[in-house]
């Protein structure tokens, strides 16, 4: 009986890309495949410098826009001058760059780059420092800078004469199988390290600008220049806090500044030449020991008041004109806060609201609805244009002019409500409960009289400063940081890798000995060809010589 036919064998089944069904990767497998590459993408030299391209770009509208956090009345001036841009800048984070969310992520990313990045290779330098110089390749000839010469000096005697000759180079000796001995030399490592120091100290300036917004923070206050005080001992005395991340305000460094003059000189076309401010102040050690004494200092422009950690920083100046309201009772009240600039064209024209509460009224009606109000624009020299509008001309206080008009009514001081010190609440106007009962143009000791008898006089004018107060505590690192980046930049820019190979084969007479050099730019090789010459010359001269 014959036996059955049998199936012909059958091609193995492979998947579109070679391998077999079994061998397909599973869903776990091609997603830390995707990690992987993702990762190893993320930590390249080349994705750390397009990234740090991105951060340099993404830092160009923080010095182009105005940021809140630097100057707010900037920001207003910019929603005034373009009210349909502001909203969409401000959506964008335009305003607070350096705190807005797609700047905090290329930072972000920066970092993990740059970390992903330097220290595999960090590591793998140090590995390759304890690691001897590579072993001499089998022929010389093959290098860019070649030669070899006969010797009739034994091999010993060669060998300690290319030893004292490359001394200072990292060196290894070694016996090949045919006899030949050997000397492996590289010199130039300190470029790695330069060039490992300074991606190192862009890490370490990163986490210093990353702990200086963590743990540091920024105030403005408004301070007036005649002997007024301001005490860093709470947010409370700012009239603006940023706090960082882990500063809760409760732990600020104490000290005080006492300003006892606004110094200021200006070019006769009204340019600011200089200005300062004359100060005092108290350290925390002399305002927790009751030292009753004032240190003397000048804050300038660039020239901060520097105590305990923080700065203080001089970054604006203004005028507080100075009103005294007198009522028909006889009862007075004078009153004098800071106005605010709005001429940006630098002659210090300002805008502003003194508010007074008429003294011993006792029913709340009466005292809400009998608050004044002087309101206007002042001018430290006034002029007046075509129109009959009071403008400034120069920001020196050659002839201070006051526009007031001033308000009677409801300020809303009652309600329980914040409200800006350079203005009075719109919407009272508005609905009626605050009205213009007097206008009137005056200069120093000029007064207006209103409907009932009360009497409103220009006393005289005070200059203020603008104190910001800043605490860093990565500014250090950060300058160390700075320093080490630029002498490894230079270390690495000056500096040049080469390797030298010395073989020397003693004759087969037993007299003499061959001798065979050769050498290797690990960089850029301008310049080593000078320095493999000299090293031939010193090994092979007197010998006969063959260069290549």
């Amino acid at each position: 009986m014959s036996s059955p036919p049998t199936a012909p064998p059958q091609p193995p089944v492979t998947t579109p890309d070679g391998g077999s069904p079994s061998s397909r990767p599973g869903p776990v497998s091609r997603v830390l495949a995707l990690l992987r590459n993702t990762w190893r993408g993320l930590t390249s030299m080349r994705t750390a410098l397009v990234l740090l391209f991105l951060l340099a770009l993404a830092a160009l509208p923080g010095a182009l826009l105005p940021q809140r956090s630097l100057n707010a009345f900037l920001v207003e001036d910019f929603y005034r001058d373009n009210p349909a841009l502001a909203p969409v800048v401000e959506a964008l984070g335009g305003f607070e760059v350096f705190a807005s969310p797609w700047f905090a992520a290329i930072y972000l990313l920066l970092m993990i780059s740059l970390v992903g990045c330097v220290l595999p290779r960090t590591a793998e330098y140090l590995r390759s420092v304890r690691q001897p110089p590579v072993m001499t390749p089998r022929n010389l000839a093959r290098l860019p800078h070649h030669a070899e010469g006969v010797s009739a000096a034994p091999a010993d005697d060669e060998l300690a004469r290319a030893r004292d000759l490359l001394r200072g180079w990292r060196r290894a000796e070694r016996t090949e199988d045919d006899g030949a001995r050997t000397i492996s030399a590289e010199k130039g490592f300190l470029r790695e390290t330069g060039n490992l120091v300074f991606h190192l100290s862009l890490i370490g300036i990163l986490l210093g600008l990353a702990a200086g917004k963590m743990y540091g923070y920024e105030g403005d206050v408004i301070v007036r220049a005649d002997g007024s005080e301001f005490c860093n001992s709470s947010i409370l005395g700012y009239d603006s806090f940023r706090a960082g991340l882990r500063v809760d305000g409760t732990d600020l460094n104490e000290f005080c500044v006492r300003v006892d003059r606004f110094d200021g000189t200006w070019l006769p076309n009204g340019q600011p030449s200089t200005f300062g401010a004359s100060v005092g102040y108290q350290t925390g050690q002399d305002v927790r020991d009751g030292v009753p004494t004032w240190r003397p200092d000048e804050i300038a422009v660039n020239h901060p008041l520097r105590t305990d950690g923080d700065r203080v920083y001089l970054t604006g100046y203004g005028y507080a004109p100075e009103f005294t309201v007198t009522w028909p009772d006889g009862q007075s009240r004078t009153g004098e806060i800071q106005w605010r600039p709005v001429d940006q064209s630098g002659t210090q024209l300002s805008e502003g609201a003194t508010k007074f509460e008429r003294p011993g009224v006792t029913d709340p009606e009466r005292r809400r609805t009998s608050q004044i109000a002087v309101t206007g624009t002042f001018a430290p020299t006034g002029a007046v244009d075509p129109q009959g509008k009071l403008v400034s001309v120069h920001p020196d206080l050659r002839s201070p002019t006051a526009d007031v008009e001033v308000l009677l009514g409801d300020l809303g001081i009652d309600d329980g409500r914040g409200q800006s010190i350079f203005s009075v609440d719109q919407q009272k106007i508005d609905d009626g409960e605050l009205r213009s009962v007097a206008t009137a143009r005056l200069g120093i000791g000029d007064t207006v009289r209103l409907p009932d008898g009360t009497v409103v006089r220009f006393d005289g004018v005070t200059p203020w400063v603008n104190l910001q107060v800043g605490h860093d505590p990565g500014q250090t690192w950060v300058l160390a940081a700075a320093v080490l980046m630029v002498g490894g930049l230079a270390l690495s820019l000056s500096v040049t890798r080469r390797r030298f190979w010395v073989r020397v084969t003693p004759a087969a007479t037993g007299d003499g000995s061959r001798i065979q050099l050769g050498g290797l730019a690990r960089t850029d090789r301008a310049g080593y060809g000078e320095e493999f010459d000299r090293l031939t010359a010193e090994l092979l001269d007197p010998t006969d010589t063959k260069d290549g």
